[in-house]
């Protein structure tokens, strides 16, 4: 029995991490994605959460945590394009971020660690936040919230 189950189950997993680790920091084609707005406080607005990735099917685990970030890390470089290079800024730079997922796998208390990050934008900062609110995790089976340190190592892409 447990066989047949191995083979069921690498099946129903790979289709969501295919979708993560095929996630890229180059901003998909307009075609899938309508353009975001272009408004001067556009970017520091949450982005509408992203459905490519189905974290009710995914178990509550270190693993599937990097999955949902990675899945969700272009929108952190969305930010950190629209707040550091189109300012002259093309600086490398490390971003900490800690969170807590609650008991429902939703975000609280997000915020970026200022003294662990080589990043100093209060626009980056805030744009990264508002991302991480946005985010759903899977539930924690054990109901209770877990605190997350997860860091962002940001720089322009050409």
């Amino acid at each position: 029995m447990k066989r047949a189950l191995l083979p069921l189950l690498l099946l129903l997993v790979a289709p969501s991490m295919a979708t993560a680790q095929g996630t890229s920091t180059k901003k998909k084609p307009a075609a899938t994605k309508p353009a975001p707005a272009t408004t001067p406080d556009a970017a520091t607005k949450p982005a509408p959460k992203d459905d490519g990735l189905d974290v009710s099917k995914l178990p509550f685990t270190p693993d599937s945590i990097r999955q949902v970030m990675t899945h969700n890390t272009p929108r952190i470089q969305e930010c950190y394009e629209d707040h550091m290079v189109e300012k002259d800024k093309k600086v490398e730079g490390k971003l900490m971020t800690t969170f807590t997922i609650t008991a429902d796998g939703a975000v609280r208390s997000a915020k970026v660690d200022r003294h662990q990050s080589t990043l100093k934008d209060a626009g980056l900062n805030d744009c990264v936040v508002s991302v991480l609110m946005s985010m759903d995790f899977p539930k924690p089976p054990d109901g209770r919230e877990h605190p997350i340190e997860y860091p962002f190592n940001l720089k322009a892409v050409e």
